[in-house]
Parts: structure tokens; C-alpha cells; sequence
């Protein structure tokens, strides 16, 4: 099974891991997640859990300034992520950027609707914040990764125009993204004219309602749920970076589902299944189904620091118990090692489907809450965490949930430290 795996089945993965698409998606998206997390430190002090505490910044004036900063930095992630992509894309192929993430940049504004019917029936044109968040997500990824693909296939055919020796080369720059940057806005000023036209709506709208809207509710479900959790340790038992590949790839909706429920929020609606709330969102993934590593190790690494009797596994846990509380667990992985190691392949890959269906049932049934916008970094330890984006109740579940990890580990990494204790044994009766 080991070979076949190793021959025939991640090979495949990995090609398709490798290919331009979604090197460019899994690295133009990290762009945008500073900025969501630097955005959701606003909105957490806007919504501090002290009622006395918001009502006193609203009254000073301070929460409408807390709000300015967040919707200009979380508010915008699919504005970045469209400028991300598309940088990333022709950056990989060797050529400048940055022109083309300014293209992708037009482009995506050509795409979404910018006029706004007030009240007294008038229209003025704006920049619409619900494009610019969650909703225009997918939109903004096709269009980083047409932009970036187009822009490409100019540079290698230099169809460009070129400046004399001696111009800055600024100046040389700017004119050598004209021809393509010309041809891709009037490409994609067609494409609006023919949906604004014939489909009464704007392209972006279009792209929600019918691709975008439908992979949120698949993303959003059990099925989701177990697919994502298994997918994570699979693709890390054969040492492939499961967390990074899988984050990578499902970021885009985990994103979108959270700036859903924010923006449910902000309207002044409870953040409920009812209003439209999303239960599977960035902080599902990155605090309860990769919490202290992929795989859940923290059970592996409690044993191993208390309870272990072989020497090496008691090193590796004494090694990986700090880190693991700021969910890093490479020195676990490799060092026991968890990586092809089929005595602990179970628990490995079993954990993180189990935190997630229990967490996807709490929050179903109204045990624990829903999540708002408040975006942790992935290194917050556990149980801060859980305070942080849902309160005690969240905290608690995540504390059972890890206390729930040593039991599963337990009698797997039992037999594993039999195993080590045997031949270290061995090795001190041939020394």
C-alpha cells in the first residue's frame, strides 16, 4: 500500500498541487491574510465581550473609527487576493508582477456592479464594500489567475512595446504592461457589456449566484467537513505539507463564509442557520481541525512528555510539547515519526474528522456559537483561542476536544512505545 501510495497516488496529487493555477492561488491568497487578521484585531476590540466596555467606545466616538480600519483591511481581501494572484502568477513565470496585479486590479472593479439607488430614487457610483469582502471572492480569483495567465503569454511572445537604451526604467516598465494591459481591459469590458446587457447583472454577480454561492453550501456541510479533515493528514502522512495545500486551496470559501457571517452581523440580524449564517468557516479550520498540528498530535504529545517509557519518544515529547501549543507539531511529525508511519496512521487521520463533526454538531444545535469576522493567527494557542472567537463555551468544547485527542492517540502510540522501548533493549544488550 506504502508503494502504491508513494508510485501511483501522490505523485498525482503533487502534479496537481504544482501546477501554475494553484501554486499562484495557494500564494496570492497570503497577501490578503495579514490584513484580515490586522482587520479582525479592530473588530474584536469594536466587539469586545464587555457590553459596558463597547458602549463606552460608542459613546466617545471610537467604534466608527475601529470600523473605518476594519472594512479598509478585512473589509477588501478579495481586492487584495485579486492583486495577490495575479502578482504571484506572472512573478513564478520570471517576469515583473506588479503591472499585472494592477490590471487584475481594474479588471476586478469592471467586473462588479459601482452604482448605488438612495432613497429618493437618485443613483450615485460607488465601490461597493460587498463585493470588495467575501462575496466577490471567486470572481476575484478568476480574475487574478486569467489576468496573470494572459499577461504571461504576452511576455513570452514580447508582444510589447519596447523603449530606447537610456529611458528609466520605470518609465520602460509602465509601457511594457500598455499592450497586454489594453487588450485584457477591453476583453473584459466586453464580458461585462454582454452580462450587463443581455443578463440585466454584472459579472460578479452572475459568479456568485451561480459558482460562488453553490461551493460555499458544499464547503459548508458534513461532507465538507470530513473532506477537509481527512485530506490534511492524508497528504501529511507521506510528508507532503497537508495544511498549507488543503488551507491554500479551501481559504478562498473558509473566507468567504466568515465575512458572510460578519456581514450578518453588521447588519444587525442574529448570526443564526436561519439568517443565513455559515457554520464551517476560516476559524473551523484553523482552531479546531489543524489546532496544535495537522492530525490533532497533542494527545501523541502529552503521552509521550508524561507517560512515555522509551527514552525517544520521551526526547521527542519534551521537544514538541511547546511548540505544539502554538499548533506546530514538524518536530512530532518527522520525529516519532507520524510521516509513513502506519501504527499511528489511524488516530492521525481520524482526529481531525472527529474535532470538526463534533464542533460542526455544536454549532448546529446552538451549543457553541457561530463565528463573526474575528480572524486569530493560525499559531494562537488553543483554548485562548476558542475565547477569543466564541467565547467560553467554544473554549470549553476545544479543551474536550484535545483532552478527547490523548484517548484516541493512547493506545496506538502504546503500541508504538512498546515497540521503541523493545529495541532500545535490544541495542543497550549489543552495546
Amino acid at each position: 500500500m506504502k508503494d502504491f501510495m508513494n508510485e501511483k497516488v501522490v505523485p498525482k496529487v503533487m502534479a496537481f498541487i504544482n501546477t501554475k493555477a494553484i501554486q499562484a492561488l495557494k500564494d496570492g491568497l497570503l497577501y490578503s491574510m495579514p490584513m484580515m487578521i490586522v482587520g479582525a484585531v479592530f473588530l474584536l476590540i469594536a466587539n469586545f465581550p464587555i457590553p459596558a466596555f463597547t458602549e463606552w467606545l460608542a459613546e466617545v466616538g471610537v467604534t466608527p473609527v475601529l470600523n473605518q480600519a476594519y472594512n479598509s483591511t478585512f473589509g477588501i481581501m478579495s481586492m487584495i487576493a485579486s492583486v495577490g494572484i495575479a502578482f504571484t502568477y506572472v512573478q513564478n513565470e520570471g517576469y515583473k508582477g506588479l503591472p499585472a496585479g494592477v490590471i487584475s486590479l481594474c479588471c476586478y472593479l469592471i467586473l462588479q456592479p459601482q452604482s448605488l439607488t438612495l432613497a429618493d430614487g437618485s443613483a450615485v457610483n460607488a465601490i461597493q464594500g460587498t463585493w470588495t469582502g467575501g462575496q466577490g471572492m471567486v470572481g476575484a480569483l478568476g480574475m487574478g489567475l486569467i489576468v496573470g495567465w494572459i499577461y504571461s503569454i504576452f511576455m513570452k511572445k514580447d508582444i510589447t512595446i519596447k523603449m530606447p537604451a537610456g529611458v528609466p526604467e520605470g518609465v520602460s516598465q509602465a509601457f511594457v504592461a500598455l499592450i497586454p494591459g489594453a487588450v485584457i481591459i477591453i476583453g473584459v469590458t466586453i464580458l461585462y457589456a454582454v452580462v450587463n446587457l443581455g443578463l440585466h447583472s454584472t459579472p460578479m454577480e452572475w459568479i456568485y449566484s451561480v459558482i460562488q454561492a453553490p461551493l460555499q453550501g458544499m464547503t459548508d456541510s458534513v461532507g465538507g467537513v470530513i473532506g477537509m479533515g481527512l485530506m490534511v493528514p492524508f497528504l501529511w502522512f507521506f510528508g507532503v505539507h497537508g495544511s498549507t495545500i488543503i488551507g491554500g486551496i479551501m481559504s478562498p470559501m473558509l473566507a468567504s463564509n466568515t465575512a458572510a457571517n460578519q456581514a450578518i452581523l453588521d447588519a444587525g440580524k442574529e448570526l443564526t442557520l436561519a439568517n443565513g449564517g455559515h457554520i464551517v468557516t476560516q476559524q473551523f479550520f484553523d482552531q479546531f481541525m489543524t489546532v496544535t498540528g495537522a492530525g490533532l498530535t497533542i494527545g501523541l504529545v502529552l503521552y509521550m512528555f508524561a507517560f512515555s517509557k522509551s527514552a525517544q519518544l520521551r526526547q521527542i515529547g519534551k521537544i514538541g510539547i511547546a511548540p505544539a501549543f502554538f499548533n506546530i507539531n514538524e518536530p512530532v511529525l518527522f520525529g516519532v515519526p507520524v510521516v509513513l508511519n502506519p501504527m499511528l496512521a489511524v488516530p492521525f487521520i481520524l482526529m481531525p474528522v472527529l474535532s470538526g463533526l463534533i464542533e460542526y454538531f455544536a454549532i448546529y444545535t446552538g451549543i457553541c456559537p457561530m463565528y463573526g469576522g474575528v480572524v486569530l493567527p493560525w499559531t494562537c494557542p488553543p483554548i485562548i483561542s476558542g475565547l477569543l472567537i466564541g467565547g467560553v463555551r467554544t473554549a470549553i468544547l476545544q479543551f474536550l476536544i484535545l483532552v478527547l485527542s490523548f484517548f484516541v492517540y493512547l493506545p496506538f502510540v502504546r503500541m508504538v512505545d512498546r515497540t521503541y522501548v523493545k529495541q532500545e533493549q535490544e541495542a543497550q544488550n549489543q552495546e
